[in-house]
């Protein structure tokens, strides 16, 4: 089972890159999505987050964004195809660059935020963001049921479906938006039942109580969620409690 977390977000402090949590986080996860510029990470972050992710034996991916840091890039975009390809293809490529220096390579794509959501009903950004993995022969995170699913598999592109540990869902199967109560599932005794559940039998509980059927391969908790690490360990812990066993897929 993987388990994937964001990286190499914590900049924008005076002089850029100021590191953040990856020393606590690396060694709990088996996948690192390490932001590459368009909501956040520059070329310092970039390369210090995948040397310690070679360091751990943690495979390397890369978090692609909407090109907007004012908003950490969780305000959806209504850009252009054409443009949003030219910003993911200097993101992605920014990011082999940065692994390339400490003798990492770049294994998937992962969109970040409001792109992520985005790509779940919008055809066109879909189409940008399964291209862009088709184009360098690398995996595709996404949610179960979305466009990008649809076309990676037109495309040849492996598609690795992504359950989030620290999200409440809808009834539909998408995550509840940030922006209402319950978003967040912070407590880490919570966190370890959910987890529990869906990789013993495929179900997670809405925010409205349905039960949800929840197909996946790897299982994400954002850098960012209050008790991070606290989280994850929650996470590893229930993981292998069921006899699963944790690396990339």
């Amino acid at each position: 089972m993987d388990v994937n977390c964001d990286l190499g977000e914590a900049l924008d402090a005076p002089g850029g890159w100021r590191g953040g949590h990856e020393p606590a986080l690396l060694p709990l996860i088996s996948s690192a999505n390490v932001a590459c510029g368009g909501h956040a990470g520059d070329a310092r972050s970039m390369r210090e987050v995948c040397a310690m992710a070679v360091q751990h034996g943690v495979r390397i991916g890369a978090q692609v964004s909407y090109p907007d840091r004012e908003h950490f890039g969780r305000r959806a975009l209504d850009i252009a195809a054409p443009l949003l390809a030219e910003s993911l293809e200097e993101q992605f490529s920014d990011l082999v660059a940065a692994a390339a220096e400490v003798g990492g390579r770049v294994a998937y794509v992962k969109p970040h935020g409001a792109l992520y959501n985005a790509v779940v009903t919008r055809d066109d950004h879909a189409a940008v963001v399964v291209e862009l993995a088709a184009r360098h022969g690398v995996s595709l995170f996404g949610l179960h049921g979305s466009r990008t699913a649809t076309r990676a598999t037109t495309l040849g592109v492996r598609f690795e479906r992504e359950w989030f540990a620290d999200r409440a869902y809808l009834a539909d199967g998408t995550l509840t938006p940030r922006s209402e109560p319950g978003a967040l599932v912070v407590d880490a005794a919570a966190v370890a039942a959910r987890t529990t559940r869906v990789v013993s039998d495929g179900h997670t509980v809405a925010l409205d109580g349905a039960l949800i059927s929840t197909a996946f391969d790897t299982i994400c908790v954002h850098s960012d969620t209050p008790g991070a690490a606290e989280l994850l360990a929650a996470v590893r812990a229930a993981v292998l409690a069921t006899g699963a066993t944790i690396g990339a897929a």
